[in-house]
């Protein structure tokens, strides 16, 4: 019921308890989900102060755009992005009733339409770019270009599979032009690839 934006007050009528018992167990239940105030505040039509683990839910979220360009997914790597990826769901559901904390929406500003559900062209074209900055750095750190079979570890097939995409689009012709040169510029070479019988760098 609190939850729901309904006062204590009216939980303690329609109970048929103390106002203070009703306040007795809000506090133990906003200790263990420190979120209650704020899904009541936002339930009531009323955006109030943050709260801590709030803040820093937000925090955790403009640091992950900033480093990896994207937002938490419910599929995310850990169970930390997926409950991020649910918090700023409900921030989302919150600025779309009008009832977002101030707070949340200057700080949020930070990232481009964060409050817009990301479109599968969208989500494709952040992980094409995850999948560059990594064969980037895996190059980077003196390997050789992965394969895509026979590999020696998971990164190596998963950026071998990624990269033979997309020497396979390129000789069909179906690589968009701005990807080919990012990959020109970038990674040169990236077309011809392993060159047979060379040992891998060291």
């Amino acid at each position: 019921m609190y939850r729901q934006g309904i006062p204590s007050p009216k939980i303690a009528a329609a109970a048929g308890v103390a106002k203070s018992t009703v306040r007795y167990h809000l506090h133990i239940a906003a200790q263990a989900v420190p979120s209650i105030r704020d899904e009541h505040r936002a339930a009531a039509g009323a955006p109030g102060q943050p709260s801590s683990a709030g803040l820093r839910n937000m925090e955790n979220i403009i640091a992950l755009y900033r480093s990896e360009d994207r937002l938490p997914t419910f599929k995310g790597k850990s169970p930390g992005e997926r409950a991020l990826a649910v918090w700023l769901l409900r921030r989302r559901q919150d600025a779309d009733r009008g009832a977002l904390s101030p707070i949340y929406r200057e700080g949020l500003k930070a990232i481009p339409g964060w409050n817009q559900q990301p479109t599968r062209k969208t989500r494709d074209a952040a992980r094409w770019h995850q999948r560059l900055t990594e064969l980037i750095n895996y190059m980077a750190a003196g390997n050789d270009w992965p394969r895509h079979k026979t590999t020696d570890s998971e990164q190596e097939r998963t950026l071998g599979i990624w990269l033979h995409t997309q020497r396979m689009k390129h000789r069909s012709r179906e690589l968009d032009q701005n990807k080919e040169t990012r990959l020109n510029t970038d990674l040169p070479g990236w077309r011809g690839g392993r060159v047979r019988g060379r040992k891998p760098r060291t």
